[in-house]
């Protein structure tokens, strides 16, 4: 339970139910309502929590449950494989000209072998709808090629902009692909190549903000 969750995270902390409320600017009473179960924090103050203590909302409010008695940070095993908790890193923009790095927006789970080489970041904009929608998180590898037809992150241009498109070579040229065909493929070629930038392949994409 939420209040359960808030407590274990606080005491972890080494906040006091007073230390917290300063924290969030509510009264300690506040917090004690919540740890009590009597109260539940709005939508605002999950948000803020999650970030304060680095976890995923999903986790406080318990739509996320790893299982018991594993050492923080927590996780699952199936196989091979490692349920973390991945960083959300920034934002990118599903659209030309976005800075690809940009806010801390806590954490959220993927379950991947290798965590470190691992991001999250929150899609915004419409270039790739209906497929990834605005506010999707993209679970991204951390790499610096793309296979021809890979959904990738790319970085381009000496501003740093960041770009979510599908990933095409054509000859010489390296397109990058909408799936929205309201939006134009953007083609680069020649001396341009030198200021793409592939900061990762997206594995998958989930709905989420």
């Amino acid at each position: 339970m939420i209040c359960d969750r808030i407590k274990q995270l606080r005491e972890q902390a080494g906040y006091s139910q007073a230390q917290l409320a300063k924290r969030l600017d509510v009264t300690r009473s506040s917090v004690n309502a919540w740890e009590m179960g009597l109260s539940m924090p709005t939508t605002q103050y999950v948000v803020t929590l999650a970030k304060l203590f680095h976890v995923s909302a999903d986790y406080l409010l318990g739509l996320y449950r790893p299982v018991s008695n594993v050492s923080a940070p927590e996780e699952r095993f199936f196989g091979s494989y490692t349920e973390s908790l991945i960083p959300v890193i920034g934002t990118v923009k599903a659209g030309y000209g976005a800075l690809a790095f940009e806010e801390d927006y806590g954490q959220e789970y993927a379950r991947v072998k290798d965590p470190a080489n691992y991001f999250y970041l929150v899609v915004r904009g419409d270039s790739m709808e209906p497929r990834i929608q605005d506010g999707d998180l993209a679970l991204v590898h951390k790499q610096d090629t793309l296979e021809n037809g890979d959904l990738g992150v790319l970085i381009y241009g000496d501003e740093g902009e960041g770009t979510l498109k599908r990933y095409i070579q054509r000859g010489n040229c390296v397109v990058l692909q909408p799936f929205n065909p309201a939006y134009h493929e953007m083609v680069i070629k020649g001396e341009d190549l030198n200021h793409l930038h592939i900061a990762g392949r997206v594995v998958e994409t989930k709905a989420k903000w």
